[in-house]
């Protein structure tokens, strides 16, 4: 269990989660294990938005926004296995959108040698 209080401005807020675990009960490394595995999201999340804009898309009908969602990731995960360049991921994105045979070499880098 997992106590957070937050102190805004003038305001106070108090979360209590729950987590399952297989880990031993040792607070440090418990700790460690949650906040990885949220600044691991938290990464994601700011590379879509600020790569692809994905607060600011409007695509809302029947399944769209999750297959658009899953293809937003399989671009994220294709741009970083490319290191040939060391432009940033907008950069590439760009790149690729203008230059079909870029594209292709990004693509490439993804199969099984």
């Amino acid at each position: 269990m997992i106590v957070r209080v937050r102190h805004l401005w003038n305001k106070t807020t108090r979360e209590v989660q729950f987590y399952l675990s297989s880990l031993p009960c040792n607070a440090v490394e418990i700790g460690r294990a949650i906040r990885a595995h949220w600044g691991i999201e938290n990464q994601l999340y700011w590379v879509l938005d600020v790569t692809f804009g994905e607060d600011a898309s409007r695509i809302r009908t029947k399944n769209s926004p999750e297959n658009f969602a899953l293809l937003r990731r399989m671009a994220v995960s294709l741009l970083n296995q490319e290191t040939s360049s060391k432009h940033s991921l907008r950069q590439k994105a760009k790149r690729a959108a203008m230059d079909s045979n870029y594209m292709l070499y990004i693509l490439a880098t993804a199969l099984p040698r």
